[in-house]
């Protein structure tokens, strides 16, 4: 009868256990990066729709960063304002209602 000796198993599990948890951040970002684009998108004033349809969702770092922003030239004077112009928020309001909800995503995730 032969006999087997597993060496470093108790660094395998670890290992495996860490990469699942890794598959479920990479998770959570992605569905709160998606929840941020949305709300962004529909707090966006419309005007022509080109700023609304310029907030995108860029998933970076290997699923680790969740990036939404508008891509036009004027999205900011929109965000902040100007001399002339009041301003009309929209990114910040979407990122200060869903980063509570992703923080408890992540701290869930990491239990």
């Amino acid at each position: 009868m032969a006999r087997i000796r597993l060496i470093g198993d108790k660094e395998l599990k670890a290992a495996l256990k860490k990469a699942s948890r890794l598959d479920a951040v990479k998770q959570v970002v992605r569905s709160d990066g998606a929840t941020l684009q949305r709300k962004a998108q529909r707090y966006c004033p419309v005007d022509t729709g080109t700023l609304k349809r310029s907030i995108d969702l860029e998933i970076s770092d290997m699923g680790l960063t969740a990036t939404s922003a508008a891509h036009t030239d004027y999205a900011a004077y929109v965000e902040y304002g100007t001399r002339k112009m009041d301003a009309q928020p929209y990114m910040v309001p979407a990122y200060e209602e869903t980063v509570e909800n992703f923080k408890r995503h992540l701290r869930r995730t990491m239990q």
